[in-house]
């Protein structure tokens, strides 16, 4: 499968013959990128704001899962796990959910906007994570500190960091903390950014965690 990132925290997930999935599709002129145009089959929409529902920026007859559930589309089973806003204690915190598609075996967490660190009981919950798509950019979701504690009780295999500052564009992402900030909080010095992730399959995952930094793609006309 492949994973491909169009910034904020919208990616594409393609696998042959399987459903092709786009997470949090944004209203290019709230965030600062550039417009998107993108065919998907599945759209998840993780919270309900200008930077994560743009959904009419993905043409075709997708499939729209906003919410909580268990589903299965073309092939894909998808797994969506509310995570504020369902206690009492939190009664007015934003909604959001996460996302874990299951690709042949392959489980990528899209973890959208959350802004706390789960609980142990929760993460157990979610069971094994290969690929986590992991905010890291503060700005109302978690910080760079967080991002890692939530790596810690995930222990996935592969870490894509999103939801952080870039330079070159304005609006929201311009209010976002850079990437070094997290990576810094990894242990880590750059990272060589690549245009796309390419698992063939589970066993070519790495044994320990390792954060693949993914480039922004302005190439949106993909199919």
């Amino acid at each position: 499968m492949e994973i491909t990132w169009y910034g904020h925290s919208c990616f594409r997930l393609t696998e042959r013959s399987l459903a092709t999935v786009i997470t949090d599709p944004y209203d290019y002129k709230q965030i600062g990128y550039e417009p998107l145009k993108l065919k998907g089959d599945i759209v998840t929409v993780s919270h309900n704001t200008p930077g994560h529902n743009f959904v009419s920026a993905v043409k075709g007859d997708s499939h729209i899962i906003d919410g909580p559930g268990e589903f299965e589309i073309g092939g894909v089973f998808i797994t969506g796990i509310q995570t504020n806003g369902h206690t009492k204690k939190t009664a007015e915190e934003p909604r959001n959910t996460m996302f874990l598609f299951d690709y042949n075996g392959i489980n990528i967490l899209h973890l959208g906007d959350v802004n706390r660190v789960p609980t142990q009981t929760e993460v157990e919950a979610i069971g094994p994570v290969h690929v986590a798509l992991v905010p890291v950019g503060g700005g109302g979701s978690l910080t760079a500190i967080k991002a890692t504690e939530v790596i810690s009780l995930l222990e996935p295999n592969i870490v894509i960091p999103m939801h952080y500052g870039t330079p070159g564009f304005a609006n929201i992402t311009a209010k976002l903390d850079p990437l070094s900030k997290f990576l810094k909080e990894m242990g880590l010095g750059e990272v060589e950014p690549v245009p796309s992730l390419k698992i063939p399959n589970a066993n070519s995952l790495p044994d320990e965690t390792r954060v693949v930094v993914l480039e922004y793609s302005k190439n949106n006309n993909a199919s």
